[in-house]
This record gives C-alpha cells, sequence and structure tokens, in this order.
C-alpha cells in the first residue's frame, strides 16, 4: 500500500523501495533489464554502481562522452547530437537490434538538467522500444517544481504518452515521416533535424532510480525505483528476480517507513519546500557574486560558465543578468538542450588558492559547514528542502570572513601575495585535460573492426580474479609509457580518483598517454582501484594475445 501512494504521488506506474541504497537500486534496475551481450549506451562518468551492474549481467557498455568542462576538472551532460550519432551507426552495422537501453544521469552532480522530452522523442524516433534508466539520485525533489518536473524522467514519460495518443502528433509525424521516410544513418541531415517517431511503433519503457534520502526526508540508504513501462507485464517477473537478488529479506523497517514518510511531507508540502529551496540559492548566488569582497576570491558558476553556448538556445547566461525575470527563466527551461538546476552551486574557490579538498576541510573543521562533492577548484553546495534564510546567512559570514582575512594576509607580506599567486594559477591555468574513454581491447570485442566501441567489460573484470592473469606495474615508471606506446596496457580494474569521482579507467579499457598524464598531474589521495605502491594492475599482454587467438 505505501508503495503504491509513492507511486501515485511520484506519478509512476509502480514504484518499489529499495533499503540499501540508490547504488543498490540502480543494480536492480540493470539487471532486471539487460541481458547478456546487449548494448548498454552509459555516460562514462556516471555513478560507479551502473557501472558495477553491467559487469554483474554481462551487457555490453557503449560509452558516450559528456562535454568536458576541463576548466574546473568534471564534465557536463551527454549532447544529444552524440547518442543520436551512436544509434545511427549502430543501426548501420545492423546492430540496433542489441540495443537495449540508454542510461544518463538526470541531473548530474553539478547540476545539469537534460530536455528529457525532447532526448527520450529523438532516440525513440531511431531505435523505437529502447529501455531508458534516468539515474535521478540527486533530483528526487523534481516532481514537486514546475520547472524541474517538464525535465524529470516520469514527468516526460506522462507527457509524450498524452502527446503520442493525440491527433495532432500524427499529422506532425505524417508530415516528418514525408520529408524523411526510413531514417537513413547516411543523411547527415539527421543529426540537427528533429525526429519524431511512429506513434504506433513506439514504446515508452522508463525508469528512474532515486536517493530518496539526499534531498527529501528519509534516512540514509532509502532509495526508490520508478517504473513507467508499456512492457511491464512481460519484464514484472525478471524484475522482482533482481529484486530479489539484490535485497534483504530482512530489510531495515525504520529505512520503509521514513520512505513512506517522505512521500507523505512531500505531497503535502513539497512544492513549498522546494520552491523556497529555489529562493534560497538564488539569494545565495546573488549575494556571492555581488558581493564586493567575497567576488574577489570566490564566485558560483554561472549556467553560461556551466553549460556551453551550443547547449542553450534561449541565450540564457545567468539567474542574475540584467532584464531576467521567471518568463526568461521559464523558456530557458523549456528550450534548451541543458539547463542548471539552481540549488547546485559550484563554488569556485581555485581563485583563493585553495583546492577543493583543502576548501573542505576547511569548512567542515572550523565552520562545521559539511558538503560533499569537489573538484580541482571548486565544491559543491545545495540547497535542499532543510535549509533556512539562517543557514545562507552564515554561509555568506563565513566567506566574508575568509575573504578579509586573505585580504589582511595578502596585503602585508609581498612574499605571501606572489606565493598565493603562483598557488591561484596552478589551480585555475595549469589544469589537466579530462581524458576520454579509449576503447575496449580487440581481446573484449566481439567485432574489432567495427566503428562503434561497444565491449565486454565482465570477462577481463573477472580475469582479475586470479593473480596469474594481471600485473602490476608504477604509475612514473619507464615501463608503463612503453606499454602505453605499443598498446598493450589495458587495465583490469576500474580506477576512480575522488574528485571527479568517476572512472578514468574500466576493466579491459586500452589506456592511453592521455589517461596516464591525467593520472600523473592529479593531486588528490583517494583513488579507487589504485595503490601507488603496487602500481597500475593491468591484464598480461600474454593473456590478451591467448584471448585474440
Amino acid at each position: 500500500m505505501a508503495q503504491e501512494k509513492a507511486a501515485r504521488a511520484f506519478g509512476c506506474q509502480k514504484l518499489f523501495f529499495g533499503t540499501n541504497g540508490t547504488s543498490t537500486s540502480n543494480k536492480i534496475a540493470v539487471q532486471a533489464l539487460v541481458r547478456p551481450g546487449d548494448i548498454v549506451l552509459v555516460d562514462r562518468n556516471c555513478h560507479k554502481s551502473h557501472h558495477y551492474g553491467l559487469v554483474l549481467c554481462g551487457g555490453q557498455p557503449l560509452y558516450v562522452e559528456a562535454y568536458p568542462l576541463t576548466e574546473y576538472s568534471m564534465y557536463g551532460a551527454v549532447p544529444l547530437r552524440t547518442i543520436k550519432q551512436t544509434l545511427l551507426d549502430l543501426k548501420a552495422e545492423g546492430k540496433l537490434n542489441r540495443v537495449r537501453m540508454l542510461l544518463l544521469t538526470n541531473c548530474t552532480f553539478d547540476g545539469h538538467v537534460y530536455h528529457v522530452r525532447r532526448f527520450m522523442e529523438e532516440v525513440l524516433a531511431i531505435k523505437s522500444d529502447i529501455v531508458f534508466l534516468w539515474d535521478e539520485a540527486w533530483y528526487a525533489y523534481n516532481r514537486f517544481s514546475q520547472y524541474h518536473r517538464m525535465r524529470s524522467a516520469m514527468g516526460a514519460c506522462e507527457a509524450l504518452r498524452e502527446r503520442y495518443h493525440s491527433a495532432a502528433y500524427r499529422e506532425e509525424y505524417a508530415a516528418f515521416k514525408a520529408k524523411y521516410g526510413e531514417l537513413d544513418p547516411a543523411n547527415p541531415e539527421l543529426l540537427d533535424a528533429h525526429l519524431l517517431p511512429d506513434p504506433d511503433a513506439v514504446k515508452l519503457r522508463v525508469y528512474a532510480t532515486t536517493s530518496t534520502h539526499k534531498s527529501l526526508s528519509c534516512f540514509r540508504q532509502g532509495s526508490y525505483i520508478m517504473v513507467n513501462d508499456d512492457c511491464w507485464e512481460s519484464t514484472e517477473a525478471t524484475f522482482e528476480e533482481a529484486f530479489f537478488t539484490h535485497t534483504s529479506t530482512s530489510p531495515n523497517l525504520q529505512i520503509i517507513a521514513s520512505l513512506d514518510i517522505a512521500r507523505r511531507q512531500a505531497e503535502l508540502e513539497g512544492y513549498e519546500l522546494v520552491g523556497r529551496a529555489i529562493e534560497l540559492a538564488l539569494i545565495l548566488r546573488r549575494e556571492v557574486n555581488k558581493h564586493p569582497l567575497i567576488s574577489k576570491y570566490f564566485s558560483i558558476a554561472t549556467k553560461a560558465e556551466m553549460v556551453q553556448a551550443q547547449y542553450r538556445a534561449s541565450g540564457f547566461e545567468d539567474f542574475h543578468a540584467a532584464g531576467v525575470n521567471w518568463k526568461s527563466i521559464y523558456d530557458a527551461w523549456v528550450d534548451d538542450e541543458f539547463t542548471l538546476d539552481p540549488t547546485r552551486i559550484t563554488l569556485l574557490c581555485g581563485t583563493a588558492g585553495f583546492d577543493g579538498t583543502a576548501f573542505k576541510g576547511l569548512l567542515a573543521n572550523k565552520f562545521d559547514i559539511q558538503l560533499n562533492k569537489t573538484s580541482r577548484n571548486s565544491v559543491l553546495l545545495q540547497t535542499n528542502i532543510n535549509n533556512t534564510r539562517s543557514d545562507i546567512a552564515y554561509l555568506i559570514k563565513v566567506l566574508a570572513d575568509i575573504s578579509r582575512d586573505l585580504e589582511r594576509k595578502l596585503s602585508r607580506d609581498a612574499t605571501e601575495k606572489a606565493a598565493f599567486d603562483a598557488r591561484v594559477k596552478s589551480l585555475i591555468t595549469d589544469v589537466p585535460d579530462l581524458p576520454n574513454f579509449s576503447r575496449f581491447h580487440d581481446a573484449f570485442r566481439d567485432n574489432p573492426q567495427s566503428k562503434t566501441n561497444e565491449g565486454d567489460m565482465r570477462t577481463p573484470f573477472f580475469l582479475a580474479y586470479d593473480e596469474a592473469n594481471c600485473m602490476h606495474v608504477k604509475l612514473n615508471s619507464k615501463e608503463i609509457d612503453e606499454m602505453v606506446a605499443r598498446g598493450e596496457a589495458v587495465s583490469a580494474k576500474f580506477v576512480i580518483p575522488y574528485p571527479p569521482g568517476f572512472p578514468i579507467m574500466v576493466s579491459g579499457q586500452v589506456i592511453t598517454e592521455e589517461t596516464i598524464d591525467f593520472m600523473r598531474k592529479l593531486d588528490v589521495k583517494e583513488i579507487h582501484g589504485y595503490h601507488a605502491a603496487s602500481g597500475l594492475e593491468l591484464i598480461k599482454p600474454e593473456v590478451l594475445a591467448a584471448r585474440k587467438k
């Protein structure tokens, strides 16, 4: 009954409670929907649980790259054009039947929000029965804002279902069909055209996972799995099997109760609370960026800085730019390929001489301000339904105090000022390029000559269980440079630095010079899957050669 009420509240067909976090909810969804050998288009900098889910189910990831924000050592979101090109390439090679899922994070950790409705519509025009899995871990509140709902998985699914049942859409599709006919992968116009799916062929299969505990009132590890699937009758049994595989027979009842309470609070006062969180975020953005002293050392990244111009058809640049009103904000949410959630606040601290990790420590230890994500020269703040004006006022005071201390210190000592300037330059200017995913080694590809780069990640992952298949090579050694030059350096494990918090190497990936350069320039201490004392864990070249035969 509680799950049925939650499904009603969040606008989905079915909703399931997760009691082991969205990491487990992601693995449940992937395992329920993906079969061994299926191709899954996935953003490489998605949460690591998705990569592990693909290892477990045997799906073959085809990584699609998000646009880089190199100056902040982070990625944005995956352009629609990139996804369309990948699907058309798969169609050209006769592999569209193997494509099972598109897996994207919405909104991203740093606040990039997809135009979900448009993305799903154009993807369905190429692959009419593809499954969408939207990781909305940091976006559980989206139902309770007129802005966020239109760019949510369930909100967009509702809108598309209504659209495809209308007579007006059939007329629109008939005109589109007359112009383009059967979609030809060789037709370059398709990348820029707004593609439309056949309303008689389309299947809306939309799933979303949320970390309810991150942005609603719920105990830690509470999660929702939302389902809106035209093929649910044929999927329900496998979903239940996956759910039982990953969940305990003795779940934490307090977490379950808190998930029900989160639903009830959201229904009763969600719009008011989310609206307040947005208002507080806008106040903070204005006060920091326009403060005469704070803005000298700190700033909050604007939409123009976080979303490149080609993805902002509206031309919208900043919530506090001259002439901006709620109408122009709304139009940007309606039109732009990507927008920026105002509650995600990327505070740039490199100009104050702090790397993200150091600044996070300062805020926690001296001022009792807790935050989660950092980058090379920024920290991520977020307003939520629990914040008050006092919280915002305290943060502004802290930034003013830090800025004042810096001002005094730098004005007294020329040597200190020179060292500070050098530090700022290293954080702001001398940033390493972000490496793209290279490719899976030919030993783990069904067809090494294929234009598309899907690969078997499961096999190399389990090869690494046997130490005889692996070797360790030091990061700064001549040996690794020589292996990279020969194309023999293949990762045995996931390597995930924090920050940026996404895999820069996955099992079976050919390691390139760009990836090694990035690793050598990293100044973070927490790197999962890598220990400096032993070096990078690679699959032995002779093992790779034997598999290719």
